[in-house]
């Protein structure tokens, strides 16, 4: 049953009425008895580290980084003629005074430059994965190998920079669907907190990366101050994002693949003739001897590559130099 006001209870409503500390309509319109009050979200802000980057834009940087681990581990599987496996471990706002902290000192700490956007961003790659790089890199098979504390000599920056170029590759590889951009190496420091790039409390996206080779395992950081990426932030809206990717059309992507294999080397042979000749011939083989086969003079001679017949044509010289002039194809069973 509802509550039954006293007379005292009526005679202090009333006296409020007439006060004005009683907004009437609200009293009238209020939630009634028994009704439960809508509860509000209330969520912790730190003004120390404010996220000016949206959860969206976070995913499509991810997404982006993404491509560009998976193309850093293939480059570098080939180059360290090994297994590199590399991945995006972490993306978070941070300062930059607080990603500063969290590095190890000494480090391989590298500024870089992505024009034409202001600015520099960092990549600092962990003495943990960089020492077992530089001695697979000189012959050692990193397997018990003990990891200094010291910056890196400069026989060793330059063995770095082997890596770290390749890097720069990827990152601009995958950074062009977004905006044209260029990335270059700008300076290499061994204490990061000798470096600022910006103001201690400014935002920057923090990127973590975990690389590993065989038994070995180091991380990789790309820092991103907000001002530098500030003129792009629009492109990085996930919609937009995911329709650059439905607009990549397989000719694009075949012609990305042609051109890589265009630049992989091949082993090219050329076959004069076939023949065979007993071991007393061969031990008793001198200069000025003659070799005779049963292939004419004027046959055309076949070329393989890495060991298939690929061509046919004839042998000559072009600016002091021998030659293979190619006249057809040549069949697959065609003898040498």
């Amino acid at each position: 049953m509802a509550d039954v006001l006293d007379q005292g209870e009526v005679d202090a409503l009333l006296a409020a009425v007439d006060a004005g500390g009683l907004d009437t309509p609200a009293a009238t319109t209020g939630p009634r008895s028994g009704d439960v009050a809508p509860q509000k979200e209330i969520r912790t802000y730190d003004f120390k580290r404010p996220e000016r980057v949206s959860k969206d834009q976070m995913r499509s940087l991810e997404s982006i980084h993404d491509g560009f681990a998976r193309n850093l581990g293939a480059s570098l599987s080939g180059f360290l003629r090994t297994i590199i496996e590399v991945r995006v471990a972490t993306i978070e706002q941070l300062t930059y005074s607080e990603f500063i902290h969290s590095l190890p000192n000494p480090t391989n700490f590298n500024l870089l430059s992505a024009e034409p956007l202001e600015g520099q961003m960092c990549l600092e790659i962990s003495p943990l994965i960089i020492y077992p790089i530089i001695d697979r890199l000189l012959g050692g098979s990193s397997a018990d190998m003990f990891i200094p504390q010291r910056p890196l000599t400069l026989i060793e920056l330059r063995l770095v920079k082997r890596i770290t170029d390749r890097a720069l590759t990827c990152l601009t590889e995958v950074w062009s669907n977004l905006v044209e951009v260029k990335f270059e190496l700008s300076e290499v420091e061994s204490n990061p907190h000798l470096v600022q790039i910006v103001a201690p409390n400014e935002v920057v996206v923090v990127i973590g990366f975990e690389i590993k080779m065989n038994a070995r395992v180091g991380t990789m950081s790309l820092c991103i101050p907000f001002n530098v990426i500030e003129p792009v932030m629009a492109k990085l809206a996930t919609q937009g994002w995911l329709a650059y990717q439905r607009r990549a059309t397989v000719e694009d992507r075949t012609e990305q693949i042609t051109g890589l294999l265009n630049k992989a080397p091949l082993e090219l042979v050329t076959y004069v003739a076939q023949t065979t000749i007993t071991v007393r011939d061969l031990v008793a083989l001198q200069p000025g001897d003659i070799i005779q086969t049963a292939k004419p003079a004027d046959a055309e001679l076949i070329l393989q590559v890495r060991g298939k017949n690929k061509f046919a044509g004839v042998m000559g010289r072009h600016k002091d130099r021998s030659a293979f002039k190619i006249t057809r194809k040549a069949q697959e069973d065609e003898t040498l």
